[in-house]
């Protein structure tokens, strides 16, 4: 199977796929609404992430980070009792939580994205043998990048969970060389080409 074959045969996935997954963005809201959803995802399905997205919009103010760093207990509950919601009062917190971090970085860099995208020098990371489905779970540059957001204080953002943000968000382009997304992303917007970086957890898609 092709790697991608991970979005096939589900409606939500393949819309997915073929519209976010590994484009490239610059807002700061969307940069958070992928680090989010990440971070709840841990231990559950994508299918169940993207299911529930409305309500996790609903209950996060549409992932406004500036919001939700001002969240309070009441909120935490007011979450918790949503119908459809994540019954999972730690990872709530950790999103309150990374959103105060998340700020922090704003006021820092300027914006989230001029920080994240200093670590891929503002190109899309092509690595050798991703295109021909040898994808791993996490690297080197997930490492570094979880470690520094770790020692920021943000929470649910181990290295595995960040490899997954850095595809979702088009620093790392990982869609198979055969999927239409791959060049169509390449010829929007500049690369790089990279040899594997301490690869775990690497997978064969033919």
């Amino acid at each position: 199977m092709s790697y991608c074959d991970w979005s096939k045969g589900n409606e939500l996935l393949e819309l997915y796929h073929q519209t976010e997954w590994g484009i490239p963005i610059k807002e700061d809201i969307k940069h958070f609404e992928h680090l989010t959803l990440e971070s709840l995802q841990c231990g559950l399905s994508w299918v169940l992430m993207l299911k529930k997205r409305e309500i996790f919009r609903a209950c996060f103010d549409n992932f406004n980070y500036e919001k939700i760093a001002n969240y309070d207990e009441n909120d935490v509950e007011r979450i918790l009792n949503t119908e459809g919601m994540l019954r999972c009062a730690g990872k709530i917190r950790a999103v309150i939580n990374n959103a105060r971090r998340f700020s922090e970085i704003v006021s820092e860099f300027g914006s989230f994205s001029e920080y994240i995208r200093r670590f891929a020098g503002d190109k899309v990371i092509i690595y050798d043998n991703h295109p021909n489905g040898l994808i791993p779970t996490c690297n080197g540059l997930s490492d570094v990048i979880s470690k520094d957001l770790k020692k920021r204080g943000f929470k649910y953002l181990g290295s595995i969970t960040v490899y997954s943000y850095l595809q979702a968000c088009g620093i790392v382009n990982d869609h198979g060389k055969n999927c239409p997304c791959f060049e169509r992303i390449n010829q929007a917007f500049p690369t790089v080409q990279k040899e594997c970086d301490n690869e775990r957890g690497v997978m064969q898609y033919t």
